[in-house]
C-alpha cells in the first residue's frame, strides 16, 4: 500500500480523456501537474456515481488549484464512455480490467460487503504531487462527501 511520501506507482492504461477520446494515459503524462487519482468500484452504481458527479461539480476548483483528476476502476471503455456522456464527466476516467494498478496502490483486496467477505475495488483516492509523489492518500473511503474531505486537505 502507498503512503504519504512514496514514490507513486506508474501506469499506462487505457482510457477515455474528458473530450470522449480514448488513448493511453501514463501517470508521466502528468510530470509537473498535481494529480487527484481515484479508485472506484463500476461505472453507474450509486456510490461511484455520487462520487464521480461530486468530483464533476468541483472540477473547476480543482483545475484553479492546478490538480488534474483521473478515475479508474475495472469497468471497460465502452463502460466508462457511457458512464461519462450519462453524468456529463469533465475529467479521464481509465480502464485497469486486471486490477494490477489498484493492486500496486493497496486500491484492490478483501472487503466487507453486506457482512460478506469479498476481493475488490476498495474506494481509495491519492494526492500525487508534481514530482510524482503520495502527498495524501485515503483509503475505504465513504462515497458521499469524499471530495468535500479531498477539497479540504489542499
Amino acid at each position: 500500500m502507498v503512503k504519504k511520501g512514496s514514490k507513486a506507482p506508474d501506469f499506462c492504461l487505457k482510457g477515455i480523456d474528458e473530450n470522449g477520446k480514448e488513448g493511453e494515459f501514463s501517470l508521466k503524462n502528468f510530470k509537473g501537474k498535481k494529480v487527484v487519482f481515484y479508485f472506484y468500484p463500476k461505472d453507474n452504481t450509486p456510490g461511484c456515481t455520487i462520487e464521480a458527479c461530486d468530483f464533476r461539480n468541483n472540477f473547476k476548483t480543482l483545475l484553479k488549484k492546478g490538480i488534474i483528476v483521473l478515475g479508474a476502476s475495472p469497468g471497460s471503455i465502452n463502460s466508462h464512455k457511457k458512464f461519462q456522456e450519462k453524468q456529463g464527466l469533465n475529467f479521464t476516467l481509465l480502464s485497469d480490467p486486471d486490477k494490477k494498478i489498484a493492486d500496486k496502490y493497496g486500491a484492490f483486496g478483501e472487503k466487507n460487503l453486506y457482512g460478506k467477505v469479498t476481493k475488490g475495488i476498495i474506494r481509495s483516492t491519492f494526492l500525487i504531487d508534481d514530482n510524482g509523489k503520495i502527498e495524501k492518500a485515503w483509503h475505504n473511503v465513504k462515497a458521499k462527501g469524499h471530495v468535500e474531505e479531498v477539497l479540504k486537505s489542499l
